[in-house]
């Protein structure tokens, strides 16, 4: 999950890659666990695990095509992940992710408080790298909060790597957003991240935004 631009009008999070030339290794949790891909029927399990009024919405996921997996600690869901294909928006920051046909999107993850610290989340970006390996994946990306360290070594850990910075900046209406290579990453792979993430508009992508005057009401 990344932060709004609001919050952080500058650096608004972390971009993370794995390319699947070969299935990566498996992570072993510290705990026993299984994982297993959800569908419509454990939507009220993962409901419960939640928390909240989001029924209507995890079904809405399901069946426009994305993807949950989660992981189970004797037999309680522990920790979970969402995938999309095609395309994503990441609603906190207005950006929306296009992928190509071979490219998967990790998105929303979670490990549950009573399971943290397991190295189940690794385990289970593992889990899911190599089930859309088996099914032709090449590429997945996946991106972090620049403040979560925890996540940032959860996703290292699962054989990522950290590609890119995603900025944004506001000067006057215009909002200003790029991606910065992180240095030793080879330029193909960030222009992949600029390509996917700013949509083919490479190194600076700007959006006119409250152009107008609002209108107060009487």
């Amino acid at each position: 999950m990344m932060v709004s631009a609001e919050q952080d009008p500058r650096r608004a999070g972390t971009i993370w890659a794995l390319t699947l030339d070969h299935l990566p290794p498996e992570v072993m949790p510290l705990v026993p666990a299984t994982f297993d891909q959800l569908d419509a029927q454990a939507a009220p399990e993962l409901v419960e695990a939640v928390g909240g009024d989001v029924l209507a919405e995890v079904r809405r996921r399901l069946r426009l095509g994305r993807r949950c997996y989660a992981a189970r600690v004797d037999g309680r869901l522990a920790a979970y992940g969402w995938v999309s294909f095609g395309e994503e928006l990441i609603g906190e920051l207005d950006l929306r992710v296009r992928l190509r046909p071979d490219e998967a999107y990790i998105w929303n993850c979670a490990t549950l408080p009573a399971f943290r610290r397991r190295h189940l989340y690794s385990a289970l970006l593992v889990y899911i790298a190599r089930e859309l390996g088996k099914a032709g994946a090449k590429r997945l990306w996946i991106g972090a909060d620049l403040e979560n360290v925890s996540s940032q070594r959860g996703i290292a850990r699962a054989g990522f790597t950290h590609v890119a910075d995603l900025l944004i900046a506001r000067v006057l209406a215009l909002r200003q957003v790029w991606v910065q290579g992180c240095p030793g990453v080879p330029d193909d792979l960030v222009e992949q991240a600029r390509r996917a993430f700013l949509n083919d508009r490479h190194k600076i992508w700007l959006r006119v935004v409250d152009a107008l005057p609002r209108q107060q009401p009487d």
